[in-house]
């Protein structure tokens, strides 16, 4: 499943996020790349425990918990902490997948990456090039975000940054291990809840609300890993 989440972020935070990392000290993103990713990566990132990427990650974290569509969506047991990057001047990421395992700095703590997110922070029209391109089981997807808005897709998927040509592209990106496994689970419980609240709205009280919603705690407590 691959889902665009407006609103992560809202204006003041984006253009305060992005005034300190207009002013930050950016290294090669290789740094943080696995064998078969170092070969086709080419951006700048913020350092991975660097004072600002915690801070700066703190405020995403954040905004995500607001978000009841992105808690519905990736069903987090954890999250990895959010990291940042910039495009420009050519820069690009080549067709990679995602490493599976990933260990937190610096507690060396293990997480599952079932789900990849990037959180756009920079308006479209501020450069060309830079599309994220995902490609899964229903063809290849094209996303360019407003800032603020945030894209989730199975990090088994295959997908790549298209070379930025003007300006600079930055934004935040980050790995949620979720409670289910399977995208396919994710994507069936996502869409019954998605039903079960439209239900809420259009027949408050009514007894198949209630029904769906025991059929989705049920599914959920069977598959749910924690």
């Amino acid at each position: 499943m691959l889902i665009t989440i407006p609103d992560i972020l809202n204006a003041a935070e984006v253009a305060q996020m992005r005034a300190k990392l207009d002013a930050a000290d950016w290294v090669d993103g290789k740094v943080t790349a696995g064998y078969q990713a170092q070969r086709v990566k080419d951006n700048e990132q913020l350092p991975e425990a660097s004072p600002l990427a915690l801070e700066l990650g703190d405020v995403v974290l954040k905004g995500l918990a607001r978000s009841t569509v992105f808690m519905s969506a990736a069903l987090p047991f954890r999250v990895f902490p959010p990291m940042f990057n910039r495009y420009r001047g050519g820069a690009r990421f080549g067709t990679h997948v995602d490493t599976a395992i990933r260990s937190v700095v610096p507690s060396g703590q293990r997480i599952r990456t079932d789900v990849s997110a990037t959180l756009f922070l920079t308006p479209p029209e501020e450069y060309d090039g830079g599309e994220l391109i995902v490609e899964d089981t229903y063809g290849t997807h094209s996303v360019k975000l407003p800032p603020g808005h945030l894209v989730l897709y199975p990090a088994t998927s295959l997908h790549k940054v298209e070379p930025v040509t003007r300006g600079a592209r930055v934004s935040s990106f980050f790995w949620i291990q979720s409670m289910i496994r399977s995208d396919g689970d994710r994507t069936m419980l996502f869409d019954l809840d998605q039903t079960i609240q439209k239900l809420a709205i259009e027949l408050p009280g009514s007894p198949l609300g209630v029904n769906l919603t025991g059929v989705y705690h049920n599914l959920l407590r069977r598959w749910a890993e924690m």
